[in-house]
């Protein structure tokens, strides 16, 4: 999905499928949960992203209303402009963790860019990410690897982004923070049993996927896409997508419905969800606003997750 008009809108044979279940070693399904975490708390925990809080207020303030709309979580961005002492302070004074960072410049700088400068700077944002999830205490940075288009090929991007993306394993393993990639509208990797492929040709345990729900809908099924990654989601994305609206009003207000409204299936994602062993994150990235709009968000992903959650 191309993230500027996304920002703005929202304001198979037995040997590929044995490749697939076995891949590298099964990461944690408790992802970004320690083991205490996780028999002390629920399947699903709710995050927002940071954005999504309306107004000027201040980190600690944004953070409280957070908290107080039921968010269990919130994602930052990196590399941005805000000041870690104070992010710290605001999570320990909340209670709210920070599962993971959002990379900043991967639409603007993609790894898989002909200039060599961009490529640099890309570099140079990802290990600055990578340094700022640790130092915030999340566990993974979410990451578009490539981006296809007229000028920039399908097979230079899967090779050229994993080779810069690959110089960034031994910081990722050293300091026990993981890449995960989203599956956006950037014309790569278009298939889960692709998807898979890639993630395991880096022959990491820190690398793995961030999957968000509704980007899928508009040319698959979640619940497909949930199954044939298994053990590499490490996080969860969450927004809906309705089939109609694009149809009727074109394809991106396909987004224009509320989380629960649309056409991502919510009870077989939910099963494929458990099927799979997953727990841990989910992030709303949808439009968000005030302590009404926040509670509406955080009250349609319980509904969503209930089967899960219980």
């Amino acid at each position: 999905m191309h993230e500027i008009n996304r920002r703005e809108f929202l304001g198979q044979s037995t040997m590929i499928t044995a490749g697939l279940t076995t891949g590298i070693a099964a990461i944690p399904t408790l992802a970004g949960l320690s083991s205490q975490q996780a028999q002390s708390t629920q399947r699903i925990l709710k995050a927002l992203k940071f954005g999504m809080i309306a107004g000027d207020a201040s980190i600690l303030k944004k953070f409280t209303l957070a908290k107080s709309c039921g968010f269990d979580g919130v994602e930052m961005d990196s590399p941005s402009n805000w000041d870690l002492q104070e992010v710290l302070d605001a999570k320990e004074a909340t209670g709210l963790q920070i599962p993971g960072v959002v990379l900043s410049t991967h639409w603007s700088k993609p790894f898989n860019h002909p200039d060599e400068q961009v490529c640099k700077e890309a570099s140079i944002a990802l290990d600055q990410a990578i340094k700022d999830c640790k130092a915030l205490g999340g566990t993974s940075v979410l990451v578009v690897p490539a981006v296809v288009n007229a000028s920039m090929g399908y097979a230079q991007a899967y090779e050229r982004s994993k080779t810069e993306i690959g110089r960034h394993i031994p910081t990722a393993e050293s300091l026990d923070v993981s890449i995960a990639f989203e599956n956006v509208w950037n014309n790569f990797l278009l298939s889960p049993i692709e998807a898979s492929r890639y993630v395991d040709e880096f022959e990491s345990n820190h690398v793995g996927w961030h999957f968000d729900v509704g980007n899928i809908v508009n040319y698959g099924y979640p619940d497909q896409w949930i199954r044939t990654l298994g053990h590499r989601i490490m996080k969860l994305d969450v927004k809906d997508f309705s089939r109609q609206k694009r149809n009727d009003e074109g394809l991106w207000k396909g987004f224009s419905v509320k989380i629960g409204d649309g056409d991502s299936d919510w009870d077989a994602v939910c099963k494929a969800i458990q099927d799979i062993e997953y727990s841990g994150w989910a992030a709303a990235e949808v439009g968000g606003g005030d302590k009404e709009r926040l509670i509406e968000i955080a009250t349609r992903m319980d509904t969503v997750f209930k089967p899960l959650n219980g």
